[in-house]
């Protein structure tokens, strides 16, 4: 049986905290060889590391300031410089309309637009109960969920602890926060035709599935052969 091959994809997941950004960026990195571009992971690893953006980056950090928009620029550019500006999936970039000039000034630059920014929807409701469900082991860092992971009974409870910004008072001012600066960012690609949007409720498969649906539609379908639109 032959193997399907893909079109060239450049895409945007967007969406607030919550809503499954990262997981289906994994799956589209796993089953559609997207390189996955995610600006607060780079820039946690890039900190770790001690590279001149993540000593740049601490400096703002370790003062209680936010990163500034320049550095995080800086990170996604590199990045997708990396893939030779082809088969990649941002996840959570860009931000800000400021963000989102920068990106389209750069990939313009390089004759490598966006083919499609993608939106997953899921009710405030939902995601507070989500995002309140999630837990820490503060020995390892990873992460656990109380419905569909939960920690390991033989852990010692006195390791698991929930995250400041996980409890809902904090997650509500989160999405609030989204809505003023991320939205307006929908908005810009939605004028241009290049923004799809798709229902974030269910399983992590059927979600993907949805996702696959609109790939499939900006790229039409191919039998054979690896081209580029």
């Amino acid at each position: 049986m032959k193997a399907k091959i893909f079109l060239i994809m450049r895409i945007a997941l967007f969406g607030p905290p919550g809503v499954g950004k990262g997981t289906q960026a994994h799956l589209l990195s796993e089953r559609r060889g997207l390189r996955h571009i995610s600006t607060g992971v780079m820039l946690r690893q890039a900190m770790a590391e001690g590279t001149p953006l993540g000593r740049e980056a601490a400096s703002y950090v370790n003062d209680g300031k936010l990163v500034p928009g320049e550095v995080v620029r800086k990170l996604a550019e590199a990045a997708i410089a990396e893939t030779g500006y082809d088969d990649f999936v941002l996840d959570g970039y860009p931000r800000t309309v400021e963000q989102a000039g920068w990106l389209n000034e750069f990939l313009e630059a390089h004759k490598a637009p966006l083919h499609a920014v993608i939106s997953i929807v899921v009710p405030d409701e939902v995601i507070v109960d989500r995002l309140s469900k999630r837990r820490v082991d503060r020995v390892t860092g990873e992460n656990y969920h109380l419905d569909f992971k939960p920690p390991p009974p033989d852990l010692d409870p006195d390791r698991i602890f929930q995250r400041p910004d996980d409890r809902p008072e904090a997650i509500r001012k989160r999405l609030e926060v989204y809505r003023a600066e991320t939205l307006p960012v929908e908005e810009i690609y939605e004028k241009c035709g290049k923004l799809y949007r798709v229902d974030g409720v269910g399983t992590m498969e059927e979600v993907y599935r949805r996702i696959e649906a609109v790939l499939e539609k900006v790229s039409g379908p191919v039998e054979s052969g690896r081209v580029r639109p």
